[in-house]
């Protein structure tokens, strides 16, 4: 048995479980399953469920016990970290797939504030308050990233780290210099995490605990020694970050900028990487980039940043 994790503890390069979608619109359970075997394989330091990119807003209750509970089993298993991605639009729903998460004992489990009417502080605290009692103990993540409805200021998340013990940690969008400083004095005893390709420099100045990463999607176990070079070499961790934004720049903004979805750009970078064969398709309605876009910008990728393709 693992020990529980905090916001000590809770650190490095996870790597989200992308769901691989037929063209029938149903969930490819065996390809799935085999995403989950080689992120365990690769020795990634955790795997988490039901992200943006794993369509956790798209799912039926029944898809989404079976999708954790085949992630459960095999990161139980083979002593892998696991968190389970409790997120949904519907703060009652949210609260009875948390329910459900505590059976499967995960590491952590992540939610997003409610989606569709705009929490106020009083509200998010209640939400967040009832989120911890239904999981009886397990460690809570909040999901706050850039396209959430409402995203927090580092104020509020203190305010909710102290209404809810239980809240180890967040995933945010980085900001400029007064956001990092007031991150450091309002949220020093949350685990921060923050874009994939951020990290070095989030590392850098002192805020970063840790990623949950869009650039694991490119190539886990790459995303996994570039973690590692920033405890080591962070100079030469922060070179590469500057060409792994290059390459969004380039290669991964111009879709961005034509509407596409960050799943769908999260889809498109495990095209480009070529770790898994999951295809970059996503659930009706949502668009995604056709399979032709992918080795072009596989060959700019290769050029710009060679490590993610050893």
């Amino acid at each position: 048995m693992t020990t529980r994790l905090t916001a000590a503890t809770l650190k490095g390069n996870w790597a989200t479980l992308l769901l691989p979608v037929n063209d029938d619109n149903s969930i490819n359970e065996d390809l799935l399953a085999d995403e989950i075997d080689r992120l365990i394989a690769i020795g990634v330091d955790g795997i988490y469920s039901n992200g943006t990119a794993g369509e956790f807003f798209n799912q039926t209750e029944k898809e989404f016990e079976r999708i954790n509970g085949l992630l459960a089993e095999k990161c139980s298993k083979a002593g892998m970290r696991f968190q389970v991605g409790a997120s949904q639009p519907s703060p009652i729903l949210s609260l009875e797939r948390v329910k459900k998460s505590v059976a499967l004992k995960p590491d952590a489990i992540q939610v997003i504030l409610p989606d569709w009417v705009v929490t106020n502080s009083e509200e998010r605290v209640h939400f967040m308050e009832q989120i911890a009692d239904a999981a009886n103990g397990t460690p809570l993540v909040l999901y706050n990233p850039p396209h959430a409805r409402t995203v927090l200021t580092p104020w509020e998340l203190m305010v909710l780290r102290e209404a809810v013990p239980q809240l180890i940690g967040i995933k945010v969008m980085s900001g400029d210099e007064q956001w990092v400083a007031d991150i450091k004095q309002f949220a020093a005893d949350l685990s921060v995490f923050v874009p994939g390709h951020m990290l070095a420099t989030g590392v850098s100045n002192g805020i970063a605990s840790g990623a949950y990463s869009n650039v694991a999607c490119i190539n886990p176990g790459a995303a996994q020694k570039w973690w590692a070079q920033m405890q080591s070499d962070l100079e030469a961790a922060l070179e590469l970050e500057q060409r792994i934004r290059k390459f969004f720049r380039e290669c991964i903004v111009p879709f961005q900028q034509k509407g596409y979805s960050n799943p769908a750009l999260d889809k498109f970078l495990a095209a480009v990487g070529g770790y898994i064969h999951i295809g970059t398709r996503l659930r009706w309605p949502y668009q995604f980039i056709a399979a032709s876009e992918v080795l072009p910008v596989r060959a700019r990728a290769k050029e710009l940043i060679p490590e993610f393709f050893n």
